[in-house]
C-alpha cells in the first residue's frame, strides 16, 4: 500500500508554531494549490489544503516562511475524526509533512542580489554557469 502526496503551492498565511506538552514543536500549514483545469467560466480552480509539520522541520518552517510562499510538500494523507463543540462527529482531512523545500526566495532577499550560503531550499541548489550547458 501506498500514501504518498507531493504539492506544490503557496502559503495562504505565515505557519502557526505550537509546542505539545511533551515541547515537540508542530506547524499548521495551509497551502494554495491551484488544479490544472480550468472550469465553466474559465478561470482557475484552487484548493487550499491543510499542511501539519513537526519537530524541527515545523520550527524550520515558521522561521523561514511566510505568506505567499511558494513550497513543494513530500507528505502522506491524514484523515481525521474529532468531535467539535455541538458533539457532532466530523472529519478532517490534512496533510502530514515529511519533506518540505523552499522555492522561493524570501521578498527581502530578492532585492539584495546576493545568494547566500545559509538560505536553504530547493532555489538555493539551483545555479550553473553558461558554459556548463552541453549544447
Amino acid at each position: 500500500m501506498l500514501n504518498k502526496i507531493i504539492l506544490i503551492g503557496r502559503l495562504t498565511r505565515d505557519p502557526e508554531l505550537r509546542y505539545t506538552t511533551n515541547g515537540i514543536a508542530v506547524a499548521k500549514l495551509n497551502l494554495a494549490v491551484d488544479r490544472p483545469h480550468i472550469n465553466r467560466e474559465r478561470e482557475k480552480e484552487t484548493d487550499f489544503i491543510d499542511v501539519v509539520v513537526w519537530q524541527k522541520l515545523a520550527e524550520t518552517c515558521a522561521n523561514n516562511l511566510g505568506k505567499g510562499r511558494l513550497v513543494a510538500v513530500d507528505g502522506r494523507l491524514q484523515i481525521r475524526s474529532y468531535d467539535d463543540n455541538q458533539g457532532v462527529r466530523r472529519k478532517a482531512a490534512e496533510v502530514v509533512a515529511e519533506n518540505i523545500r523552499f522555492l522561493d526566495w524570501p521578498k527581502d532577499r530578492e532585492n539584495q542580489g546576493s545568494s547566500s550560503s545559509t538560505n536553504s531550499g530547493f532555489a538555493s541548489e539551483i545555479s550553473f554557469n553558461g558554459d556548463d550547458i552541453p549544447f
